[in-house]
């Protein structure tokens, strides 16, 4: 589920200017948070430490090196030998690149194109190297220099490569082209045109899947994996000459001729400066997202900063002032309090009464009624990519694991499953409750592991929830019981789907709701989901009611137009009566949610039934009563659900609960319940376990399953003969022959009296009825004693 707070569209940049360069600066890479690597033509490569402002000169290479490109050995892949983790490649114009240690020193050159090597990439997990060359060629090396492949050989420049988020595929530019190319080789190639000038630069972002791409034609573009443009630019003044991905993909970074631009992943632009550097030729990220730096064609290295970011809950609202101070607004009384920080602030998340803020180092975690005494603890790793609140915990992901942690900072469990990615998870892919934490596996998108919030160990007995295609986005609904915890989840194809997530056993266990659906979020404090299917805006007030009577379903739902939405909304909270939704163009649009259902919700969970008919009758809303029959019949409350059936005209299901009613014992009516709410193979298990054989073979025979009445009627040796005759009365009514084999064979043999069947089934009623009254003695007597 999306974080509970809001991140409010009003991000500026900062610029600092250190030291400079000689001559023109073509690449820079950061080694950790506060220490970048810039490259220059004038062979000098410097290191820059932005803790104390300080610039050194690492070494002054060869004369005839002239670099291109610089891209640091993955951090995450140098567990075992951690001296990889401190080198990293330099292309250059003559052809070669070079494995480049911390020092300065050169480990070892390599002969790779004929011309020069414009790009070159280590893959997520540092087992593998690409280069691209001015000859059109595109190369696989080992991470020691080795070649292991020619991947494509073009007819024009290659200017730019990128890994896909899993390593298994490769981004190219050619010309005014982009290419996926799979690194199977019988794997089919995505070709498409991109843009109308020749491209200089792409990326692609691990954790949300998206494309960037820049050209001559002063335009940069956004596109999923699949190649379909989801964002194009208004055109610049000047070709775009550098782009990057923030790591955690919410953010990315474009660069011109004196131009530095951030932007939102969907394209719509935070922040625009105008520095004075001529063209910035590359931009980098620090891995905790806070700051980027880029190279510039005067000799400048420029550093930015993501400042003024905003978080509203309920009457608060928190800025990041800046890097390391935030102001607190409550707009009710308009108190002010400002928040200062020893470190730089990462990351932030506001809701359920706490703010939570991680810098570098720490986590501090205040109360909404406190904002003087934050609880403090360290932080094992300081790059936190992602921040989910709860009402009774939070969790942090960084480049080690998955925590959870308690308002008052005890560590309460850290889930783990086999190959899990902690880099590339995001608020669409990680789902949490009070008792609940769903993780969808990148793996196989299919999955989704289900863990329990409070020991961390799997679910049950290890089960993971499978869908049938690939999951796009989850949510965790956040109140209730944990038993009746359900999942909500989106697919590739766009469909929405609920699922129990503590009775995987259940037949029907994933059930579609939605379909067109482009973004959902639970509300905080009670079961309603809201989300934006094709044009309209939608809110499920009883989800659940799927679970119990699919007709009841669409009764349930609150449909308005969404038209002024634009093509890629997103939902960035549900709290309250207020659901917040970001268009496309940055702006915000707030809708309001009735309250009503919302205190039905309260009524029914609190077993209010007087009072929920009550507000039904006051607030004379058919969907009001569709929710209470539905949330009635999950309780087992016939009386209530009779009531509500009959409001909405559903005359035959107020008929059979009255059946219901009237059933002597509470096997019956339990297993009719079961019926009512389309779980036949429970409701026979029930009927047999109390030994009421005659009444799941009626329950077959209701439901014209011929077969499965006959096959029980045979297994217990009683009323094959009722079988028989029902399904004799059936063909007759309908003018048929019989023609099943079984009933031929059975028929023969069995005589048909209805006088003899009738007297049986009385007899089974009356056996019934007497074993309710006694089992009611029994539980009075026992009470009184």
């Amino acid at each position: 589920m999306p974080e509970a707070s809001v991140a409010l569209p009003a991000v500026s940049v900062e610029l600092l200017n250190g030291g400079t360069h000689r001559e023109l600066v073509s690449c820079v890479g950061w080694t950790t948070a506060d220490e970048l690597y810039s490259c220059s033509e004038d062979h000098q490569i410097l290191r820059w430490n932005l803790l104390n402002n300080e610039t050194n000169v690492v070494v002054n290479t060869q004369e005839d090196i002239y670099p291109i490109d610089l891209h640091w050995f993955p951090k995450s892949s140098g567990g075992k030998k951690q001296t990889l983790a401190e080198i990293f490649v330099l292309t250059s114009t003559d052809g070669k690149f070079h494995l480049v240690s911390k020092t300065g020193r050169i480990e070892k050159s390599v002969e790779a194109h004929r011309g020069a090597v414009l790009a070159g990439r280590w893959n997520y997990d540092g087992t593998a190297l690409i280069t691209a060359g001015e000859d059109g060629q595109i190369k696989i090396w080992s991470k020691s220099g080795m070649l292991r492949s020619t991947l494509a050989q073009q007819g024009s420049p290659v200017y730019s490569v990128a890994w896909g988020p899993d390593s298994d595929r490769i981004l190219y530019t050619s010309g005014k082209q982009l290419i996926i190319k799979p690194l199977q080789p019988s794997s089919k190639v995505l070709q498409w045109k991109a843009h109308d000038g020749i491209i200089l630069k792409v990326d692609w972002n691990s954790v949300n899947d998206l494309i960037l791409s820049g050209a001559e034609d002063c335009r940069y573009k956004v596109w999923d994996s699949y190649g379909r443009l989801l964002n194009v630019s208004a055109p610049h003044d000047y070709p775009i000459t550098s782009l990057a991905w923030a790591p955690d993909g919410e953010l990315f970074a474009v660069g011109s001729f004196n131009t530095l631009r951030l932007c939102d992943k969907t394209g719509w632009s935070y922040a625009l400066e105008k520095p004075n550097t001529g063209s910035v030729f590359a931009v980098a990220w620090s891995a905790d997202g806070t700051q980027l730096a880029g190279a510039c064609g005067n000799g400048h290295v420029i550093f930015a900063h993501v400042v003024e970011q905003r978080w509203e809950w309920k009457s608060f609202q928190v800025t990041l002032t800046k890097r390391r101070t935030m102001q607190v607004r409550n707009v009710l009384n308009d108190a002010v309090d400002v928040l200062e920080f020893r470190d730089r602030v990462v990351k932030a998340s506001l809701g359920h009464g706490h703010l939570v803020v991680t810098t570098s180092l720490q986590c501090y975690v205040y109360s909404t009624k406190n904002w003087n005494t934050p609880l403090i603890f360290d932080l094992k790793e300081g790059t936190v990519s992602l921040i989910v609140q709860t009402e009774r915990h939070f969790l942090l992901v960084d480049g080690g694991g998955v925590y959870v942690y308690s308002y008052e900072g005890r560590l309460v469990s850290s889930p783990k499953f086999p190959g899990m990615r902690t880099d590339i998870l995001n608020a669409q892919s990680v789902s949490i409750s009070n008792d609940t934490i769903a993780i969808r596996d990148k793996a196989d998108e299919k999955l989704i592991y289900l863990f329990d919030a409070q020991t961390g160990k799997p679910l049950g007995d290890g089960k993971t929830l499978t869908h049938k295609i690939e999951v796009m986005e989850i949510a965790l609904d956040q109140c209730g019981p944990a038993n009746d915890r359900r999942i909500a989840l989106i697919d590739k194809n766009r469909d929405l789907y609920l699922s129990s997530v503590r009775r995987l056993a259940r037949e029907h266990t994933i059930v579609k709701i939605g379909t067109m659906v482009k973004t959902i979020a639970w509300n905080d404090s009670v079961n309603i989901l809201s989300g934006v299917q094709d044009s309209q805006f939608t809110i499920w007030y009883y989800p659940g009611a799927v679970f119990v009577d699919k007709d009841l379903l669409p009764k349930t739902l609150l449909l308005k137009d969404a038209s002024e939405l634009s093509s890629m909304p997103h939902i960035l909270s549900y709290v309250g009566t207020q659901v917040t939704v970001r268009r496309v163009d940055g702006s915000l649009v707030y809708n309001a949610v009735s309250p009503y259902p919302a205190i039905l919700h309260e009524y029914a969970s609190t077993a209010r039934w007087e009072d929920a008919l009550r507000l039904c009758r006051f607030a004379k809303d058919q969907t009001l009563w569709a929710c209470l029959a539905g949330m009635a019949v999950t309780s087992r409350e016939l009386t209530t659900a009779e009531v509500a059936y009959a409001a909405i005209g559903e005359i035959d299901k107020v008929q059979y609960i009255n059946f219901m009613k009237e059933l002597p014992s509470k096997e019956s009516s339990s297993a009719h319940m079961l019926l009512f709410c389309g779980h036949l193979q429970e409701a026979e298990a029930t009927l047999l376990q109390a030994g009421l054989v005659y009444q799941a073979i009626q329950a077959h025979i209701n439901l014209y399953n011929w077969d499965r009445a006959l096959e029980l009627a045979v297994k217990h040796k009683t009323h094959v003969d009722t079988v028989l005759a029902h399904r004799q009365k059936f063909l007759e009514d309908f003018g048929k022959e019989e023609t099943n084999k079984r009933f031929l064979q059975y028929s023969e043999g069995v005589e048909v009296d209805w006088e003899k069947i009738q007297a049986k089934i009385e007899m089974e009623l009356a056996k019934e009825r007497e074993r309710a009254a006694t089992t009611s003695v029994r539980s009075s007597v026992a009470s009184r004693h």
